[in-house]
């Protein structure tokens, strides 16, 4: 490796351009390991069901209990899904689309649908110009200053936590999935992705309305999947709206310096990170979408310098839900408290 890599990475742009170069290699799925990966998360997941199940009976408890781990077995799930959207999870790319198609019927989302938007967020991550779909919208100071009264109420009620979090996941997966929103004129590869996904989630819903019950399917999929889709918008939050974020306007904006610097690593404890399928080394990620998840942590085992780019740990994550605004003078995200100290200064 080059003595350049060595060294403690700098915001400049032929370091992150070079990383890219460097981390090549580990863009090689095994299709041995990803099945493995997909039928160990399929059979804890039916497993947990199936236990949720039994436990109606005995205890609502035992239930509730049980729906934490279901539901982080059903995000596991959905970021599979992602990586069959980057082709990192098998070599085929017709047979990484077929499985997130299936994937998606369970995740609640239209694959074909999906990986058009998460290009379009990968393509212009970090870009002032070029937000809009596939992010959580974020207003720089000057835009939220050049805001009617009732426009800032709307932002500030878009960036509530509750909001952000539970109802906003909720009707993104239940209801704004239904449609190809923001593709609805983009032929009809979005309009047939979505529809077909619907066919087969409300075949999956009938198929456990008759083996299972109706109310078991109330009582236990949907609160799973609640919980799931509000674990998932968090952990998009944290991968990009982060304290030393990176955003720039078109004409400095660089890919490469966006994906190293405006992408955090969300460095979580190691149970958590099996849940969540090591998406957390996101900066990694956004550097190099094509490398399959389960080979995320040798990337950061060979490459120690990296480790420390961008990241934040679990608590040190949660100082990150008031940041809700880019100051582009300072270049960092500030809260709605730090911007009324700036407009009283």
């Amino acid at each position: 490796m080059d003595n350049n890599a060595q060294n403690t990475i700098q915001d400049t742009e032929p370091e992150a351009r070079q990383w890219v170069k460097i981390l090549a290699p580990y863009q090689k799925p095994s299709n041995a390991r990803s099945i493995f990966e997909i039928a160990l998360t399929a059979s804890l997941f039916v497993l947990c069901w199936i236990a949720m199940w039994w436990s109606l009976d005995v205890s609502y408890w035992i239930t509730l209990a049980l729906m934490l781990p279901a539901a982080g077995l059903l995000v596991r799930l959905f970021l599979i899904q992602h990586d069959c959207g980057h082709g990192a999870f098998f070599k085929k790319r017709s047979v990484n689309d077929w499985v997130g198609r299936v994937l998606g019927i369970f995740t609640l989302t239209p694959y074909d649908f999906w990986k058009r938007t998460h290009a379009i967020h990968h393509a212009g991550s970090g870009n002032l110009d070029r937000r809009g779909l596939g992010d959580i919208d974020t207003l720089t100071v000057r835009e939220y200053e050049a805001l009617s009264p009732r426009k800032k109420f709307m932002y500030r009620v878009y960036r509530n936590p509750i909001v952000l979090f539970i109802i906003g996941p909720t009707y993104q997966f239940f209801l704004q999935h239904r449609l190809p929103i923001g593709l609805m004129r983009r032929g009809w590869t979005p309009w047939v992705s979505t529809m077909s996904t619907n066919v087969g989630i409300l075949i999956f819903a009938s198929l456990v309305m008759w083996f299972a019950g109706v109310k078991e399917l109330l009582v236990i999929q949907i609160p799973v999947t609640v919980l799931a889709t509000s674990i998932g918008v968090w952990l998009f939050y944290v991968q990009h709206q982060f304290d030393e974020t990176h955003w720039d306007r078109e004409e400095n904006w660089n890919r490469h310096e966006a994906a190293l610097h405006g992408s955090s690593h969300y460095d979580l404890p190691p149970i958590l990170a099996w849940f969540t399928a090591n998406i957390g080394i996101h900066h990694v990620h956004h550097l190099c979408s094509a490398i399959p998840f389960y080979r995320l942590n040798a990337v950061l085992r060979e490459h120690p310098e990296l480790g420390g780019v961008g990241r934040i740990t679990l608590w040190e994550s949660i100082r990150c839900i008031p940041l809700c605004l880019w100051d582009e003078d300072s270049r960092r995200l500030i809260s709605f408290r730090d911007f009324r100290k700036l407009a009283a200064a």
